[in-house]
């Protein structure tokens, strides 16, 4: 078991809802409308700083992760807006 950590500008989260649907990802948590910085500068939700980043983290079975990566790969290349897309997978030490 893996931990799959997302970052995204949060416009894009029914998009990628939508894709971790079609990998039968169906428990995670999100975290919606929060401060970050990426390549294009401070995202923290105010005039001076526009926009917000949601964070997606869920459990995912290793043999799924590169099926998965395929989908959020192609999101990814499809528009240069879209770039700002991270994706992580991180290991799972213990849990309950």
């Amino acid at each position: 078991m893996k931990l799959l950590h997302l970052s995204f500008h949060f416009e894009y989260a029914e998009i990628i809802e939508q894709i971790l649907d079609r990998h039968e990802v169906s428990e995670y948590a999100r975290y919606s409308m929060v401060e970050g910085k990426d390549r294009d500068g401070k995202h923290f939700g105010t005039q001076v700083f526009p926009g917000n980043v949601t964070v997606i983290q869920a459990q995912m079975p290793e043999n799924k992760i590169d099926a998965l990566f395929d989908d959020l790969q192609a999101f990814r290349e499809e528009k240069d807006a879209h770039r700002h897309l991270q994706a992580l997978i991180l290991p799972i030490e213990r849990r309950l």
